[in-house]
Order: structure tokens, then sequence, then C-alpha cells
């Protein structure tokens, strides 16, 4: 595995953590399909919302800030796939939400940020 997978994936397992302890439950990872991925489906349990999370760590900010990732091209094959989802699971009537979450590295340290309904 490359060394951006390692740190996608330390990513996502740190931002589920995050999730667990602040009311939400992770329901899937990695749903992959033909319109594209989605990182973590999630429940908020406070606001009854089904949540669809795209992850982003960084371990500089070189290239932006990790939101600055999710561009109107990811943002449309996350749509896309958040649609196949719905229909996949036969969902009805719940509310959804997309949000970021930011991972920022710092040597042994990081910081999470989590970006609310960014579409």
């Amino acid at each position: 595995m490359y060394f951006r997978q390692e740190i996608g994936k330390w990513g996502e397992s740190l931002a589920c953590k995050y999730l667990e302890t602040n009311n939400y439950k992770v329901i899937e990872r990695n749903f992959l399909c033909r319109q594209g991925e989605i990182d973590i489906i999630a429940e908020d349990s406070l606001k009854k919302e089904l949540v669809f999370i795209e992850v982003k760590t960084r371990s500089n900010l070189k290239y932006g800030n990790p939101i600055d990732a999710v561009n109107r091209q990811k943002q449309k094959h996350m749509v896309y796939a958040i649609k196949y989802y719905i229909y996949k699971k036969g969902i009805k009537d719940i509310p959804i939400r997309i949000d970021v979450i930011e991972i920022h590295m710092q040597e042994r340290n990081y910081k999470v940020n989590h970006i609310k309904q960014v579409i």
C-alpha cells in the first residue's frame, strides 16, 4: 500500500472514532460504485439524519486545506454515488447531509475539523 493510501485509511479510522464519540453511528465505510466513492456513511443520532462524509487527511498545507480537495468535480461524483446508495438501499423520508472531515497531521499530533453540510 502506498504512503498516501495508508494516511488516508488512518484518517478514515480516526474520523470513525471521532464520529462514534460524538453521537454518530457508523453504518458503512468506503461505499464504492460506478458513480464514485463515499468514505463514511453514518447516522447522526441527535438529528436523525443520514450523513455522507468525505474524509481528507493532510500532513501539510502545501496544496491547501483538505477541504480544498473537495472541488466541484468531487462533489458531483459524491452526489451521484449518494443518489445510487439511496436508490440501492430503498431509503425514503430520511433527511440527509453531506459533511467533510478534515484531519490535519503534524508529527505525532492531529486535529479533527468536522465541516457540516458542505453541499
